[in-house]
């Protein structure tokens, strides 16, 4: 992404690093690009997210702003890279609830500490997993599941890989509702639902995105959306609460976050593309078509979310000894 736009009457970042403390100061000039980095692979939900506030930037600032994707170690790879950057605004990373949150707690050796290495920026999306089911699994709800799960030997749930929100959901249900459930992590998400609907493996959860067109098709069956609320791609999916578990909430995330120590001037200006791409009414529509909810919080908003989301996933994985070996 290398598409620059015209200037809109915002300050530059350059213009803003150079009069800002001689640590931010930028090493370059107005013509160095910004890179939000992508911690995983190039077509995910954060990948898309991310060039779309990646073109809003570019827009609002006159600045060529690029995309990178930087995959592997659950999402730890590309976010080390952000947290040892210097702090001028010119490297930032589309974190998520599995870089950012889940890794604090699931990781033993995670290479970072996520309150004190990065600044955040603002809380971008946040969309829900779903809980889906092959054809042919003889369970429509929870609670059918739930008394399933106890005869003979459990059932294996998919996800997208060890660490994920998809896991972590999974280990949530398990803990909740009693439910013997075996996690199988699968590098490739295309594999885990093919898999699904072959019968190979009786259970998948994963961003609902990803799995409306294999519900719509009757190729798996929706058994809860685990949010709060229903979603829109799949309105007639009931949530755990309709099911008759309380306060669940599996819902996955994306943010942006500088390195430490970020300048609040830098950080007030980023914040405050990300909020005003989700004043834009059209991009919220295409944002929810696409099964997300535009944020654009705060930075201590952001802060204050992360801390509650770190503790609560901790506890799960206290409780349930769930493990990245």
């Amino acid at each position: 992404m290398h598409a620059r736009f015209p200037r809109r009457g915002l300050p530059g970042l350059a213009l803003l690093a150079a009069t800002a403390p001689a640590r931010a100061q930028s090493p370059s000039q107005a013509g160095r690009p910004i890179t939000i980095i992508v911690p995983f692979g190039a077509g995910s939900s954060t990948d898309i997210l991310a060039r779309i506030i990646a073109r809003r930037m570019s827009a609002e600032l006159g600045q060529t702003v690029l995309v990178e994707n930087r995959a592997g170690a659950g999402g730890t790879l590309g976010s080390l890279a952000v947290a040892r950057a210097a702090p001028d605004g010119h490297t930032l990373v589309m974190g998520t609830i599995a870089s950012h949150s889940i890794n604090a707690s699931l990781m033993r050796d995670i290479p970072y500490r996520v309150l004190e290495d990065f600044t955040p920026i603002s809380l971008v999306a946040q969309f829900p997993n779903l809980l889906a089911a092959g054809r042919d699994l003889p369970a429509g709800s929870i609670p059918e599941l739930v008394e399933l799960s106890r005869q003979g030997r459990g059932l294996n749930f998919a996800t997208g890989g060890v660490g994920s929100s998809g896991q972590m959901a999974g280990e949530l249900l398990r803990l909740r509702t009693g439910a013997h459930l075996n996690h199988v992590p699968y590098r490739e998400v295309g594999q885990a639902i093919s898999d699904t609907i072959a019968g190979h493996v009786p259970l998948l959860i994963y961003q609902v995105p990803a799995l409306v067109s294999a519900v719509n098709a009757g190729r798996i069956k929706a058994l809860s959306v685990l949010a709060p609320q229903r979603t829109p791609l799949l309105p007639e999916t009931p949530t755990p609460r309709e099911q008759g578990l309380e306060d669940f909430d599996a819902t996955a995330w994306m943010g942006l976050f500088g390195p430490p120590h970020l300048p609040d001037r830098i950080t007030t200006l980023l914040q405050g593309l990300v909020a005003g791409a989700a004043r834009d009414e059209a991009l919220q529509a295409q944002l929810t078509q696409q099964g997300f909810t535009f944020v654009g919080s705060d930075p201590a908003e952001f802060r204050r979310f992360l801390q509650a989301d770190i503790t609560k996933w901790a506890e799960v994985v206290r409780a349930t000894g769930a493990s990245s070996d």
